[in-house]
C-alpha cells in the first residue's frame, strides 16, 4: 500500500508540471475578447446631396377644453447650390420632429431656378401677401446682398451675386415665399424665343 502510495504522488508531480505549461500556453494566446463578440457599429449617416436652412422655429399653443396644446412650427428651405431649391414647413410637439418634417416636405417641393454666371438672368419683383422683394442682376465679385429670410433661398439655391431689397412686411414666412415667387419668375432667353417661335437673336 505504501509503495502504491508513493508511485500516485510521483505521478501527481510530473503532471502539475506539464499541465501548468498548458495553462501558460493558454493564457498567452488568451486575447481578452471572445470571437463571438463584435462590437456594434453605429449605423452610418446617409450623406444627402441637399443642404438645408433652418429659417425659423415659432412655438404655437392651441387652447382647448382640457388645458394647452404645446407645439412647434419650422420653416425649412432645401438646396443643392446648382439650381434646385424647395421651402417646407412642418409641424410637431417636438423641436427636431418639426425640422424633419420641414425637410421632407421641402424636398417635395424642389423647383429649378435658371442661373446664368451666378446671378439671376434680369430683374424681377417677387411677392406675397404683404411682401415684396425686388430682386437684380449683379456682376461678378458683388456676393449676396439680402436679408437672413430672403439669403437662405437665394443662397441655397446656387446664386452668388445678386441685390435684393425687401418692402412691406418682414415676416420670415412671407420673405421666404416672396423670394420663391420671384425666383420662379425668371425666364431665360431661350424659353422666351420658344414661347414666341421666334430665334434667340431676333429677341
Amino acid at each position: 500500500m505504501a509503495e502504491n502510495e508513493q508511485i500516485m504522488q510521483e505521478n501527481v508531480a510530473t503532471e502539475a508540471p506539464e499541465n501548468a505549461g498548458e495553462k501558460k500556453t493558454k493564457r498567452g494566446n488568451f486575447s481578452g475578447k471572445r470571437k463571438d463578440d463584435r462590437r456594434e457599429r453605429a449605423p452610418r449617416k446617409e450623406v444627402s446631396e441637399f443642404d438645408k436652412s433652418v429659417v425659423q422655429v415659432r412655438r404655437v399653443q392651441k387652447v382647448v377644453k382640457g388645458g394647452r396644446i404645446l407645439r412647434f412650427s419650422a420653416l425649412v428651405v432645401v438646396g443643392d447650390r446648382k439650381g434646385r431649391v424647395g421651402i417646407g414647413l412642418g409641424k410637431s410637439r417636438e423641436v427636431s420632429s418639426a425640422i424633419e418634417k420641414a425637410t421632407i416636405v421641402a424636398k417635395k417641393n424642389l423647383v429649378n431656378i435658371p442661373i446664368i454666371d451666378g446671378t439671376i438672368p434680369h430683374d424681377t419683383i417677387g411677392k406675397f401677401s404683404a411682401t415684396s422683394i425686388l430682386m437684380l442682376p449683379a456682376p461678378e465679385g458683388t456676393g449676396v446682398i439680402a436679408g437672413g429670410s430672403a439669403r437662405a433661398v437665394i443662397e441655397l439655391a446656387g446664386i452668388k451675386n445678386i441685390v435684393t431689397k425687401r418692402h412691406g412686411s418682414s415676416n420670415r414666412m412671407n420673405c421666404v415665399k416672396a423670394t420663391m415667387n420671384g425666383l420662379l419668375s425668371l425666364k431665360t432667353k431661350e424659353e422666351i424665343a420658344r414661347r414666341r417661335g421666334k430665334a434667340v437673336e431676333e429677341i
